[in-house]
């Protein structure tokens, strides 16, 4: 009698093992897809920063993007907003999750930063200023490069140390 097929041990076995890989995978799949607050963070600040040079551009309005580096958290007003008002926007401005801050900035024409605040401008015209932003959790760092005239922001999973003159301003670098 030839009969073909497994027996119920060896199909034990084999589910066995599946269920063992699948407990070691899955939590570190789970945890790098949805509890990396590092690239939470950086995913964020770039959709404002997206969502904010497009209402610039569609509203013919300035745009202020305010980066406290201290708190870390950053909300959004128009440029001509009263002093009042930003007082009051401050207030339901977006926290940065614990563990993840800002390591530092560095604008056109200055040095790097890392307390105090910053204030990245979105023009009407669908420019931004040239900005590098670190957000960093533990030893990981991400360096964010907002390019004044493409609408795509550039992201480094590493430190990337940006210079800014006057001429590459001008030029748009």
């Amino acid at each position: 009698m030839n009969n073909r097929g497994y027996t119920l041990i060896e199909l034990s076995v084999v589910v066995l093992l599946i269920g063992l890989m699948l407990l070691i995978a899955v939590p570190r799949v789970r945890d790098t897809l949805f509890g990396d607050d590092l690239k939470a963070a950086t995913r964020r600040f770039i959709s404002s920063a997206r969502e904010l040079r497009n209402e610039s551009v569609r509203e013919q309005t300035d745009y202020i993007l305010h980066l406290d580096l201290t708190s870390p958290s950053f909300w959004v007003y128009p440029a001509d907003t009263t002093a009042e008002k930003r007082q009051a926007l401050r207030k339901g401005a977006y926290h940065f999750p614990a563990g993840v801050r800002v390591a530092g900035i560095r604008q056109a024409d200055e040095e790097r930063r890392t307390e105090g605040e910053a204030l990245i401008r979105f023009f009407r015209r669908g420019y931004v200023e040239p900005t590098v932003v670190h957000l960093s959790a533990g030893e990981r760092v991400f360096t964010l490069v907002l390019n004044p005239f493409l609408p795509a922001m550039t992201v480094y999973e590493k430190y990337v140390d940006f210079t800014f003159n006057r001429e590459e301003h001008a030029a748009g670098f």
